[in-house]
């Protein structure tokens, strides 16, 4: 009679284990923010010592959590660090993906077959949505619904106007979940809105949200230019001034604050990452101090940018770190706290696991557009430009005046087999930019 009890209890006694081990298990997984501006300059945030915009959402995030001081993307442009982001290793691993995809290049991209932390984040039980800018591939097989992404808003290409959503050439630029649509709202708010939506709707799965702003990238458009006129490629890319991109930060530091808002809402606060970036250094309006060089080069201006992850107790509150890190390592670190695998091998290192040995490593770049390279390693960087390199010591001289190859020739023919080991290892070399692409066929 107690067997006979006992076994109709079983299927009882397995329910009750089943609901305490997925709890358990969404309990583990945190809820992965990551948060992306586009073109946004070191020095353009109030955290960085920026006085004229005002930056109260983006602060917080640093007062809550890590901020890295010495994070690179991986490339000075947008498509590679997007690349290298979404697959957690070197763009020059992938065909064509070393430059930014100009308007009207809708043919080459990111494979359909290609690992994506997408997909590694849905196998490991993830809800997984993307809002704003893909910029790695704008047919169908390449587009975010196909590279892991459960749900996506945004547009494919690399800027779009903030109001009408086309893009230069005129042509629409926004999809839901790769269906044209149209709206007349700022990109900005639209961002923002569909972030806050995607992250109401997930209470019984643990979720990644891929946030991709495209502020403060041209036409330099904030939330009262409507009227501005960017309707050539010179006033798309010239008009506006420092006022209209401190409107366009203020408006996505904004946006931030309601993404946050937004999960404190959801009571899912304690359990939730959030990570801030940008994808290279600021352009034209931007402000890069202390840093020389802009987007597209490869000083520092062009590759440094503001890093912060904050969020569960297990992260640092307030921490500043000033080792080295790249895009990668982003990938890593959300992967290791979301305990995802991945099929291949990354490039990058988990961010908050320092016993990993990440902070010795040589990080490398390539901009052929250019004629650039670089390394950067311990305190060192290697800046090579149109057949001279130059030796600078960044924790001294963060603005690259001061060459010292002459006096560290040894550090110098260190950092140079660097390269050339990472360049042998590397399986493309783009050797078409811009306009170019238009005759390359993938």
């Amino acid at each position: 009679m107690y067997l006979l009890k006992m076994k109709n209890t079983l299927p009882l006694i397995y329910i009750c284990l089943l609901v305490i081990t997925t709890s358990c298990e969404k309990a583990t997984q945190p809820n992965i923010v990551l948060i992306m501006a586009d073109d946004l300059g070191y020095g353009d945030i109030s955290l960085n010592g920026c006085t004229e915009i005002y930056t109260p959402n983006i602060d917080g995030l640093a007062d809550e959590g890590t901020q890295f001081t010495s994070y690179y993307t991986s490339g000075p442009v947008c498509t590679p660090t997007r690349t290298a982001l979404i697959t957690g290793r070197y763009q020059a691993r992938f065909e064509n993906m070393e430059g930014a995809f100009h308007v009207g290049i809708d043919h080459i991209g990111l494979k359909k077959d290609e690992e994506t932390i997408g997909k590694a984040l849905q196998r490991a039980g993830y809800s997984t949505g993307m809002a704003g800018k893909w910029h790695i591939g704008a047919l169908e097989h390449m587009q975010p619904q196909n590279q892991g992404f459960d749900e996506f808003f945004g547009f494919l290409g690399g800027n779009v106007d903030y109001f009408r959503h086309c893009d230069l050439d005129g042509k629409p630029d926004l999809f839901d979940n790769g269906k044209p649509v149209t709206d007349g709202l700022y990109m900005t708010d639209l961002i923002t809105q569909k972030s806050v939506e995607f992250i109401q709707k997930q209470k019984d799965n643990p979720y990644f949200l891929y946030v991709a702003y495209n502020a403060p990238h041209w036409p330099y458009q904030g939330p009262d230019d409507q009227d501005l006129d960017v309707g050539t490629v010179q006033k798309w890319i010239r008009n506006g001034d420092r006022t209209n991109l401190k409107n366009m930060i203020e408006r996505m530091d904004q946006g931030v604050g309601d993404i946050l808002k937004c999960i404190e809402g959801t009571g899912d606060l304690d359990n939730t990452i959030v990570i801030f970036c940008s994808d290279n250094g600021g352009d034209r309006l931007a402000d890069n101090k202390p840093f020389r060089g802009s987007k597209g080069h490869l000083l520092e201006g062009g590759i440094r940018s503001p890093l912060i992850i904050a969020g569960t107790s297990d992260i640092e509150k307030g921490k500043l770190t000033n080792v080295p890190c790249i895009t990668m390592d982003i990938t890593n670190t959300i992967l290791s706290l979301a305990n995802a695998d991945i099929n291949v091998a990354l490039d990058g290192y988990n961010l908050l696991d320092e016993d990993q040995g990440w902070h010795i490593r040589a990080l490398c770049w390539r901009n052929d557009w250019h004629k650039e390279y670089a390394v950067r390693k311990g305190k060192w960087k290697l800046f090579h430009e149109k057949g001279t390199s130059f030796l600078y010591d960044i924790e001294t001289d963060k603005s690259e005046v001061n060459d010292l190859k002459e006096k560290h020739p040894e550090v110098l023919k260190e950092l140079e087999e660097e390269y050339v080991k990472w360049e042998r290892e590397m399986p493309y070399k783009q050797t078409r930019f811009g306009k170019q692409l238009h005759e390359v066929r993938n």
